[in-house]
Parts: C-alpha cells; structure tokens; sequence
C-alpha cells in the first residue's frame, strides 16, 4: 500500500529533475551558497532550503514554467483569445476532460526537454477528447490519420485502436513532433506540418526560397486551417499564463499522477473490469478509449489503465473473483460468407452479429476475417496474441444481380456468351430456358442476371463496338 507522505515526497524528487535543466525559465531561485547561509537566520536559512524544493500543488504552475515556445504575435491570436474567452462553459468541460491525462503528458514533454506548451495541444486538436474522429478520418485526443498512426506504430485493428490509446499515442505525437522539430528547426513551422503534413510545409518553404521570400510560419502559404492552428494555440497558451486577465476561470489540477498502469492477466469484459475496479464504466472508457469492443484480449491488451487509487482495489476484487472473466471470445471466418450464415454458425442471430461487430447492411463477410462472438462456457483458453494483435475484419459487397438483355453475335454460343460475361454456361441456359447446347441465331435475344457494375461494361463495350 502506498503511503500519502511517501509519495508526495517522491513526485518532488522526480519533478525537479526536468525542471534542474531549465533553470532559466523557472521561478524557482538558485541554491544559496553555504557561506550565505551561514549570514542567515536559522529560520531564513531554513525558509531558502525548503523553497529550494518546494513544489507547485497546481499542474497549471507547473505548465507555466515550462513554456519555451517563441510567442507567436498576429491579429489571429487575439481573435482565438476572445473566442475561448466568450465560451466559459466550453473552457470548463475541456479542463474536466484534461484532467485525467495532462500531468502524463507534462511528465513525457519534460522528459523530453520539450516545451510544455505541447501539452496543450490535445485542446485545439480535439478538445481533450480521446474518442473524436474528425471527418477526415483523424482519430483519437491527438488526431492521427489512419497512415501516420501506422507510420508511428499505432495499430488499428478489428479490436482496438492505438490512435485513442492514452499512453501510446502521446508517445507517438511528441515521436511526430520532435521529428519535426528536427526537420524545420522551428517549433511553428513543426506544428503547421503536424496539422498540414511535413510534404506540404515542405513544399511552401521551397516556393518561397524560389521566389526569395521569408520563410517564417507566418510567411508561407497554407489552407486557412493550418494558418489558425497555431494562433489557437498561442491563445490557449496565453489564457493558460494569465486566465484572470482574460477573463477565465481555470479549475486547478491536482500536480500528482491521476492514473496508473495494471497488467490485464486474461481476457475479461470492460464492464466486469469497469466494476471489478469500483470505477464508473465511462470513466474507465475515458482512459483506455482504445477498446472499443465489449470485451479486452489479454494477447493485445496486455496492461489498462486505472484511477490511482482504484488499481489496487482492482488488484484485490480480481484475486477473489471465481465467476466468468469473459463472455466473448473470436471466430476466424473460414471462407466469405453471408453475415446469416456465419451467424448461424456460432449461433448468434444475424442482427446481433452486425451490432457486435458493426456491419455495414449489403455486405459479405470477407475470408479470414476475426469476429467477436459468444464465448463458449466450457471454453478455457484466451484468444491468441497473433489474432487479437492482429486480427482484421473486412467486408466485401454483395453481389445485387440485375437483368439485362443482350443480342447474340454471329458464331455465339452460350459458351461463348458466358465466358464474355463471366457467368456460368448453366446460369445462361437457365435464365434463358434452353439447354446449354442449344444454338444461338445472329441477333437472338439473351437475358442475363449480371452484376450491376457489369451493365456498365458490357454498355462500354457495346459503345466501342459501335464506334
């Protein structure tokens, strides 16, 4: 068990090492030598040792000290600035939402020897909200496409999505952002290739260089989007440094870990964790909104997230359960199959089988494809780590045949005919009621049940002919 004066004695050690290396930009004065000292008091001498370590309570002192940023002055800050200042309520619900994951994401930067400001990041990019997709298909608090995530090692696959992962898509955005840094040497133009992509900034810079025009952030030409973001993050910036003159209440946050990792032994249900760890189930799904599915596979998820002080009681009611850890487990579909069918298979209903797994209407079930369904009760063994690490669930559209009337060409036969349309040689005699060496006249008319995608080509192929 932890001890409530251990710990905080121990956050002070671990802070002040980053903060040793920045010295010019803390508020916190140098070591008095031991002779000036001794020309002190006992109790100033005294007074001067303790604020020596003395740490700040509130998280947002502590994001302050470590601003390093140049600022960015241009009439679209102030125009961010009164933006967030005319939304209070706005403000307020992203703190809240913040709270859960900015002392971890100070902890890296300051690893790092990163300017803090980046913590601030996730409020412009997604307003702390580690579940959002935006219509581009960004995913997650830090807004990774699906190809930049898999560029910096975030899997998606048919069970979880890295992209949401608290702990591992911080480690993938300050990986993107000090690539950049390196790339541009400049902090703004590090952050317009975060939102725009290195190529583009890239090729901004090069257009100005041919035209002999400055290449400063604020000088290059980008889409209105990436020409905001970094105003918006300024202004963020400057709200954070100063609420009161900007007319913003900030809710302090606690300066100490709000959360802390716990191996996941075996597959179990979200909700059976949720409540085996005495935490709300939304807010569990708060920090690790990466598992999206109803159940967690061990061979995947191999740790979680959990309130600081509710891991241990996790750890407690989980030795003592003896019920069922997982009502769900993983069927590989053998071949492509109707969603019908396969829900037959591993007797699920076929609307079941399309909630659970989120299938699309009009669409088969490719070959291969890893669906979650009921998990057997005499089943003992978890889900392998090849499936639930890697496992994929695609989809190809059903065939919607339609009929279409074609004229038979000199020398056809219904051989002839099918091999043309890709169709069996029996399906033509069938849809036609003839047998499949009936002969064929010039100009015979042929019904045929094709695809609907194959009424345009056969069209296209006519039109050639004609031409």
């Amino acid at each position: 068990m932890r001890s409530s004066y251990v710990l905080p004695i121990l956050f002070s050690l671990l802070w002040l090492a980053p903060l040793a290396a920045r010295s010019e930009s803390s508020e916190i004065p140098a070591p008095l030598e031991a002779t000036e000292l001794q020309a002190l008091p006992d109790s100033a001498a005294r007074s001067s040792q303790v604020a020596e370590v003395e740490i700040p309570a509130d998280l947002w002192i502590r994001i302050r000290r470590g601003f390093a940023m140049p600022d960015l002055q241009v009439d679209l800050v102030q125009d961010r600035e009164q933006w967030y200042a005319a939304r209070p309520d706005y403000i307020e619900r992203m703190t809240a939402r913040s709270s859960k994951y900015l002392y971890h994401i100070v902890e890296e930067l300051e690893r790092r020897g990163m300017p803090t400001e980046l913590a601030l990041l996730p409020f412009i990019d997604s307003a702390f909200t580690p579940q959002a997709v935006s219509s581009a298909r960004a995913s997650g608090m830090w807004q990774f496409m699906p190809r930049t995530g898999k560029d910096f090692d975030l899997k998606q696959n048919a069970f979880r999505d890295d992209r949401r992962d608290v702990l591992a898509s911080t480690r993938a955005a300050l990986d993107y952002l000090q690539r950049l840094h390196r790339m541009f040497g400049d902090w703004h133009l590090a952050l317009a290739a975060y939102n725009w992509g290195e190529g583009n900034v890239g090729k901004a810079i090069s257009r100005n260089q041919r035209a002999g025009q400055a290449l400063s952030y604020t000088d290059l030409k980008m889409p209105a989007e990436t020409r905001h973001y970094v105003p918006k993050l300024q202004a963020m910036k400057n709200l954070v440094a100063d609420p009161q003159s900007k007319g913003i209440h900030l809710p302090p946050i606690p300066n100490h870990p709000y959360f802390q990792t716990v191996p996941l032994p075996r597959d179990m249900d979200v909700a059976l964790v949720a409540r085996l760890a005495e935490v709300p189930l939304e807010d569990f799904k708060a920090l690790n909104p990466s598992a999206h599915r109803p159940v967690l596979l061990a061979g995947g998820t191999s740790q979680i997230l959990l309130p600081w002080d509710n891991a241990e009681i996790f750890e407690r009611n989980q030795a003592a359960y003896e019920g069922r850890l997982a009502s769900w487990t993983v069927w590989v579909a053998p071949k492509n199959m109707k969603v019908l069918d396969a829900a037959k298979k591993v007797g699920m209903s076929e609307d079941e089988m399309r909630s659970v797994n989120k299938i699309p209407p009009r669409m088969l079930i490719k070959a291969g494809s890893a669906l979650l369904v009921p998990r057997p009760s005499k089943q003992e063994n978890d889900v392998t780590t090849k499936v639930a690490d890697h496992g994929q669930l695609n989809f190809a559209p059903e065939m919607i045949l339609r009929k279409q009337i074609i004229k038979a060409r000199k020398k056809d036969s219904l051989a002839s005919v099918a091999k043309r349309y890709k169709v069996a040689v029996d399906d033509v005699a069938m849809w036609n009621k003839l047998s499949v060496d009936s002969p064929l006249k010039t100009g015979q008319k042929l019904v045929l049940m094709l695809p609907s995608k194959g009424k345009s080509k056969a069209k296209k192929s006519s039109q050639r002919r004609r031409g």
